[in-house]
């Protein structure tokens, strides 16, 4: 099925929005996971059992759903190419589940199924095609690391690292783990007395931790997503998503490889912020919630808002991005001198 989805066209001048364009979706499906492959692949993922991918830049849109899935809440995405791509379902037990399609979604293969009726699976992130690595809530204490090395034919359970009590990570954006490198990989937390950045250096054999500045005073705050632009400088979005207009303690940075995160002095972004993402093209950070957007063009330091609908996720290759959220939305963001 094509169906010509909402597109959000931003003209941004010195970080200034311009406009938005909304388009009939085809779908009322709550959409928190997208991968942009290139500026014209991207692929999307939400409730229902239901993905989305575009091969022509957001041009036309093939939507469906998974068989069987429509239960499932596919919080996040990996595409490979038109052809390939993983999603991975969040929820309790058996509903934490991977899927594979190679070719374009008319036909899903089931790879995993958590086996732990304690487990909940929240973000997968991949080095290559072949080589990935899953992030599950703690379960007897530690967190649940899955990797693979076949391109899902098989995931290997690894020695995750512990837990403090009450610590988990969000489902928010399938950005709370991300991978950097060649075997280096990030993931953050959250929850009471808790809002650390955990970093592995092997593949997710071994990791360590340290703390952030980002609010962790109740079970619904910490950090739901990470970026880095190089090395060395990244950083860490959240908050509370309880209260989404409150902005206070949502961003950290780090400007030696996660050694350290401090809060930035300038103005915050505007709310929670579930998802953040640099666009090397203008050497710019964008952050995303359900309160608003907002843009950085001086490494995180200071945050203008540029919009105030409600996106769950965002992601930009090749200098165009796209955002998702609630109620089917989807938009492309654009520059005016594009």
């Amino acid at each position: 099925m094509t169906a010509r989805l909402t597109i959000l066209t931003l003209l941004a001048a010195n970080a200034t929005a311009q406009s938005w364009v909304t388009h009939a979706s085809g779908t009322t499906a709550s959409f928190r996971g997208i991968s942009a492959v290139s500026a014209k692949i991207v692929w999307v993922s939400g409730t229902g059992g239901t993905y989305l991918v575009t091969s022509d830049g957001g041009e036309t849109w093939r939507l469906g759903s998974v068989p069987d899935a429509q239960q499932l809440d596919f919080r996040d995405v990996h595409g490979v190419d038109d052809y390939t791509a993983y999603l991975l379902s969040s929820g309790p037990g058996e509903k934490s589940r991977i899927y594979k399609t190679t070719d374009g979604g008319a036909h899903w293969t089931l790879q995993f199924t958590n086996p732990d009726p304690k487990g909940f699976l929240d973000a997968f992130s991949f080095w290559d095609p072949t080589h990935g690595i899953v992030l599950g809530d703690p379960v007897d204490s530690k967190f649940v690391i899955l990797t693979t090395d076949n391109g899902g034919e098989t995931w290997e359970r690894q020695p995750g690292p512990a837990a403090l009590s009450n610590e988990g990570a969000f489902a928010a954006s399938g950005t709370c783990l991300i991978t950097t490198g060649r075997r280096e990989a990030w993931f953050a937390s959250g929850g009471p007395h808790a809002a650390r950045a955990f970093h592995t250096k092997d593949g997710g054999q071994t990791w360590t931790a340290g703390p952030t500045p980002v609010r962790n005073d109740g079970a619904a705050a910490g950090i739901f997503s990470l970026a880095f632009s190089d090395p060395l400088h990244g950083i860490a979005a959240g908050g509370d998503y309880n209260k989404p207009n409150d902005g206070s303690s949502n961003i950290a940075v780090t400007s030696n490889g996660g050694k350290t995160w401090t809060e930035p002095e300038g103005r915050h972004p505007a709310g929670y912020r579930s998802a953040v993402a640099y666009v090397p093209e203008r050497r710019m950070w964008i952050t995303v919630g359900t309160s608003g957007s907002d843009v950085s063009f001086d490494g995180g330091n200071t945050w203008k808002t540029f919009d105030t609908g409600a996106y769950n996720a965002v992601s930009f290759a090749g200098g165009v991005g796209w955002a998702v959220g609630p109620n089917g939305r989807l938009a492309q963001f654009r520059f005016a001198d594009q």
